[in-house]
Formats: structure tokens, sequence, C-alpha cells
């Protein structure tokens, strides 16, 4: 029996966060396998265009499939889980070949199509009113899930790195299991057997639509890009001041994990702003911080780290705020 809705959007936000930390599992123990296998500097661009990819390539066959309309959510929620769980885990018996470990990465980000897009519908299949807050929620689980690993490898150094893929692989099992038992499919579901591509014309030329899926798009540019290349900030900061050292690993959660509540906050904000002014505000301010970002690593430690705060918490914050502008526009189209 589903929970009651108090309830849901909690149980939800648990196992979006449990999918989603496989999403950087791989970055967190890069700097484990190159040390061991010497492999390239590139490995870092390499290793996170391979989970983007394969997202986004999963993001549009699940779209064109309609997978998620045509299947229950929730089964496809557990399904994805459990296959990216198993994409992530295989690292760990082909550690030294790079090639291997791009294309399970690969298949890792494919599979987490069915996580964080099919989680997001479950949620507004519950939630068709307060939507902005929900998905402020979820995204803020997001971020958390993502940053996990390093919060993982950070308080675990002294453990073989294979643990962070055991740990974030039975995490995501566990929380696809729990969205499957207690939280099921959503009331206002709708099933749909058909995929019209004539919709994709149709909905762009709403012009508020289209305006919104840009941001976004600029936003989801840099947003991964920023979290991919945390904790080379961090190591390139301590290559410039020798004299200042700490824990990489722990230094990337906290500067990636800031973002989750400042997706609620924002989600907050909305409510009380309009929802395209708080987007823009964020965007801005992150914009600001990729432009001025080159200039930082001559700053004293405690702002250089102020300075990643703050861009960690303005590059996400928006996100949510995107999402919710382009469902409800979606559904005007």
């Amino acid at each position: 029996m589903p929970p009651k809705k108090n309830y849901t959007l909690l149980l939800i936000v648990v196992a979006q966060f449990a999918g989603t930390s496989l999403w950087f599992a791989g970055n967190a123990v890069l700097p484990d396998l190159t040390l061991a296998y010497h492999w390239p500097s590139a490995s870092l661009a390499w290793m996170s265009s391979a989970v983007q990819s394969g997202f986004i390539l999963g993001t549009l066959l699940y779209a064109f499939l309609n997978i998620a309309d045509r299947f229950s959510p929730s089964k496809v929620f557990l399904t994805s889980a459990i296959i990216a769980a198993f994409s992530n885990l295989a690292i760990i018996f082909f550690p030294s070949a790079l090639a291997p470990v791009l294309v399970f990465r690969f298949f890792t980000g494919f599979f987490l199509a069915g996580i964080y897009p099919v989680g997001m519908k479950i949620a507004a299949d519950y939630y068709k009113k307060g939507l902005g807050l929900a998905l402020g929620f979820l995204v803020g689980a997001l971020v958390v899930g993502t940053a996990f690993p390093q919060l993982l490898r950070g308080l675990g150094q002294s453990f073989p790195w294979q643990y962070v893929l055991w740990g974030t692989s039975a995490l995501s099992i566990f929380g696809a299991v729990l969205l499957n038992l207690f939280v099921g499919d959503g009331p206002n579901r709708v099933v749909s057997n058909t995929f019209n591509p004539a919709g994709l014309f149709t909905i762009f030329k709403n012009k508020n639509f289209r305006a919104a899926s840009f941001g976004y798009f600029g936003h989801m540019w840099e947003l991964y890009a920023f979290w991919a290349f945390v904790p080379f900030l961090f190591s390139t900061y301590f290559d410039f001041h020798s004299s200042v050292s700490a824990n990489v690993a722990l230094l990337s959660f906290s500067v990636i994990a800031i973002g989750g509540p400042a997706c609620v906050i924002g989600a907050y904000f909305s409510k009380r702003l309009n929802l395209r002014k708080v987007a823009f505000i964020a965007l801005s301010i992150s914009g600001l911080c990729c432009l001025f970002s080159p200039l930082v690593f001559s700053l004293p430690f405690p702002l250089f780290l102020g300075f990643l705060l703050i861009w960690g918490m303005a590059v996400v914050a928006d996100s949510p705020l995107f999402s919710t502008l382009i469902a409800n526009n979606a559904s005007k189209s």
C-alpha cells in the first residue's frame, strides 16, 4: 500500500539520492586508479564524458521508446538502478585497463536515465500542485547523491578504493527496492503506448518552453563540468600552495553537497518570487564564478574555499527551477 502523501516525497528523495550516488563514483576512485595503473592525465575528461554521453543517449532512448509511460515507472526505476549498479561495480574486475572502465561508466550513465528523470516523473505523478518545491527536494537529493562517493572516499582513505563502488552500488539497489515496495506509481500517472516525433516540433513552438530548455542546456553544460573538476581544482590549488594541505575528497564533497540545500532554498524563494527571476539570478552568479575562477588560485585558502562553496550553491540552485519551468510550459504546448 502506498504511504501517506507526506511520506511519499521523503521516500522518493531517499531513492533518488541512493540511485544518483552512482553518477560520480568513478570519478571518486579515479585518483587511485590513475596512481596505480599510470593512466593518462586526460582520464578525468574521458571518465566524465563517458558517463555523461551514456546518460544523454539513455535519456533520448528512454524518451523515444516511451519507456516510463508504457511501463510502470517504479519498475523502470528498479530495473535501471540494478543494471546501473552492476555496471558501476564491474570496474572492480577490470581496473587496470582504461577502455573497459569507460565502457562500464557509459552504461552506468545510460541506465541513470531510468533513475533521475524517472524519479522526477514519479514525483510529478504524485505532486501536481507544489511541483516546484517537490523538484527542489529531488534535485537536492541528486546533488547530495552525486557528492556521496567523495564522502565515502574521504572518510575511508585507509580502505581499498573498491569499497566506494561496492557501497554506491548497494545503496542504489536499496533505494530502488525501497521506492518500488513503498511508493509505487503516482495516482496521476497517464499511460501512453505511442511516441509522436511531431510532438518535438510542436512543443518547441512554445516560446517559454524553448527559452527554459536552452537555459537548462547552458546550466547543465556548466554544472557537470564543475562537479567533475572540483577535486582537480583543489589538487591544483594545493600544488600551487605546498604549505597548505587537506583531504581533497572531503572538501569536494562539501562543495558539491552544499548545492543540495541550495536547491531547496531556491525552490522556496521561487514560491515568493518569479521562477524565471530566481533562475536568472542563480545562473548569473554561477556564470560570474566560472568567469573569475582562473583568478582565485592566488587567494588564501579560506577565501578560495568560500568562493567554491558559493559556486557550488549557485551552480545547481536553478536546476529544479528550470525543471519546473519546462514541466509547466510543456503541459501548455
